[in-house]
């Protein structure tokens, strides 16, 4: 009994040992496995880790240069002047956006924060003249300061409005040569206010002009083509009213004429205004003139091409049949009379042309000009126009010889 009792035993711890070492066995080789994942794991968050501290160190230095950037000035070279016009009721954001649409700063968003680190942001509506050479300190200065209710001219300069020239083409000129720009210009040009006020001070000249039906620009063939001198701190308003009170001037001496004429300022400076782009010599506006004035008295249709092209507000070289139909008082190729008013601002020539016409009584009611000579032919009749087109067909095609 006991022998058995001991083998057992035996037997007992024989398994506990086999059992202890299959154990250790199975337990050695996860222990070692875990410490690898712990080892992998330790590094790959180690290189994460780098590669962030990385990443964020390159957008640190990129973000700094950035806004180090932003805060110089746009171009400390350019000192041209930028007439800025900030509304009523703009905010930070919005003044910051408009500077820098008007490319006076580089980033709207660095000098709304800029402003307000600093404590700049009491800023008032208003035109401001800036340049991109001007630092944020500079520009933010000017903005608290306040600006001018209206566009005004930063230096002294000089516009010259060409014989001929039609509102358009003056505002891109005043563009050119002050700080206004055009869209400034065509804006006056549509201010009803002010235009009364100059109707008021200058009845003889306007008047008629006043009262004329479908106008595009109530002043067009109204600003006098000369050289205007542009004082520092004038403003759009008086250089516009320095046109027209040379305008007035112009006329001064010829408005009782006109009054004999039976013809209103506005229809006088119409046909000085066609015939100023019609003729180039002061014979040949004389004798226009006189086609001119024989066709309205006969009822016809003055038939200007010149109208035509202000009628599609283009200066394209050629009209097409399309063309001559278009639909507006200004064509004067479907419509009697003439039309609603100017088609530019013509020359005192033109306008002297007009009261003054030549060989009315030889009965001209055609003409046709050689481009390429600047020969104008004149008709009585269908026939005789029909004979000169020939005529300056067969120099034109010699010519092309």
């Amino acid at each position: 009994m006991e022998g058995r009792v001991l083998n057992n035993n035996q037997d007992n711890q024989d398994q506990k040992d086999q059992n202890d070492s299959q154990d250790r066995g199975v337990n050695e080789p996860n222990r070692s496995e875990q410490k690898q994942r712990k080892s992998f794991s330790k590094h790959v968050i180690g290189g994460v880790v780098g590669i962030l501290v990385v990443l964020l160190t390159i957008v640190g230095v990129l973000g700094y240069r950035y806004f180090d950037n932003a805060t110089q000035p746009y171009d400390s070279s350019d000192n041209r002047v930028v007439q800025v016009d900030i509304p009523y009721g703009a905010n930070g954001k919005k003044i910051a956006d408009i500077l820098q649409r008007e490319k006076v700063i580089k980033s709207g968003f660095v000098f709304e924060y800029w402003t307000k680190a600093h404590n700049l942001s009491n800023f008032h509506a208003g035109y401001y003249q800036l340049k991109p050479s001007m630092s944020l300190a500079q520009i933010a200065k000017a903005l608290n300061k306040g600006g001018s209710s209206e566009p005004v001219q930063s230096s002294s300069g000089k516009v010259l409005i060409v014989e001929g020239s039609q509102i358009k083409t003056i505002a891109k000129t005043v563009q050119k040569q002050t700080d206004f720009t055009s869209a400034e210009f065509l804006a006056l040009m549509k201010d009803q206010t002010f235009i009364k006020s100059l109707a008021k001070k200058y009845p003889q000249l306007l008047n008629s002009a006043m009262s004329a039906k479908q106008v595009r620009y109530r002043l067009e063939g109204y600003l006098f083509p000369a050289t205007y001198v542009v004082g520092k701190k004038t403003t759009l308003k008086q250089l516009v009213t320095q046109m027209v009170s040379k305008t007035n001037d112009e006329l001064e001496p010829y408005y009782t004429e006109i009054k004999k004429s039976k013809m209103s300022v506005q229809e006088v400076m119409t046909l000085a205004s066609l015939v100023e782009r019609e003729g180039s010599t002061t014979k040949d506006r004389r004798l226009i003139a006189g086609v001119f004035l024989n066709r309205l008295a006969a009822k016809w249709r003055l038939d200007s091409d010149i109208s035509v092209f202000y009628a599609i507000n283009s200066n394209k070289s050629t009209l097409t049949n399309k063309d001559l139909q278009t639909d507006s008082p200004y064509n004067l190729r479907l419509n009697l009379g003439y039309g609603p008013g100017p088609f530019n601002s013509p020359s005192l020539t033109s306008i002297k042309a007009v009261l003054d016409p030549a060989q009315r009584s030889k009965g001209y009611m055609y003409f046709v000009a050689d481009l390429k000579t600047g020969d104008v032919y004149y008709a009585k009749d269908a026939a005789g126009h029909a004979a000169n087109i020939k005529k300056v067909s067969k120099h034109n095609e010699a010519a092309e010889k």
